[in-house]
C-alpha cells in the first residue's frame, strides 16, 4: 500500500505547504501539479526520492514538464496542471488523453476546484488549491493498494 499527497496551485502560499511538511515526511509520495512549482524547492530538496511536480500556466518560463507519468503499486497516475487539456470547459479530454497513455488515475489542477469523479474508466481528481481567495484551502490524500485506488478530498485550516 502506499500513500500520496496531491497538491496544486499554491501560487505561494509557502506557509500552507510548511503546515503539511509532517504529513509529507509520512508519506510515500508528494505531488505539486503547477502553478507555484516554485514553492516546493524545501520539500523537493529535503524529499527529492518522493517529490513529484509539473509546470502549470503560472509558472512563467519553467523549464519543468507540464505532464508525467507515475508508476505506483500497480496503478499508472496521469499527472498535470490540466490548462493543456481544457480542464475549464470540460473533462473528456482529459480523461481520453490518461487512457490513451494507459492510466488509470488523470491528476490535475487549474481549476482551484476540488473534485474527483470517473469518466470512461478513468479517475480524474482536482486537489483544488492551496491558495483559494474565499474557501479555505484544499489538497488530497491519495491510498493505492495494488490495483485498487481511493481519493479522499481534505480542507483544513491550513492558512
Amino acid at each position: 500500500m502506499k500513500t500520496l499527497i496531491v497538491v496544486s496551485d499554491t501560487h505561494g502560499n509557502t506557509k500552507s505547504l510548511e503546515k503539511l511538511t509532517p504529513l509529507i515526511a509520512e508519506n510515500d509520495y508528494f505531488i505539486h501539479l503547477g502553478d507555484g512549482v516554485g514553492d516546493i524547492r524545501s520539500i523537493r530538496d529535503q524529499y527529492p526520492e518522493k517529490t513529484y511536480f509539473c509546470a502549470g500556466n503560472c509558472d512563467f518560463f519553467s523549464a519543468y514538464p507540464t505532464e508525467g507519468v507515475l508508476h505506483v503499486e500497480q496503478v499508472d497516475i496521469f499527472y498535470t496542471h490540466g490548462h493543456k487539456y481544457g480542464v475549464k470547459n470540460g473533462l473528456e479530454t482529459l480523461a481520453q488523453v490518461a487512457k490513451s497513455r494507459g492510466c488509470e488515475i488523470a491528476f490535475y489542477g487549474h481549476t482551484h476546484t476540488p473534485n474527483v469523479c470517473e469518466i470512461d474508466g478513468v479517475t480524474l481528481v482536482n486537489p483544488g488549491a492551496l491558495r483559494f481567495v474565499g474557501d479555505k484551502p484544499t489538497y488530497a490524500y491519495v491510498v493505492v493498494n495494488g490495483r485498487k485506488h481511493t481519493s479522499v478530498l481534505v480542507g483544513e485550516n491550513l492558512r
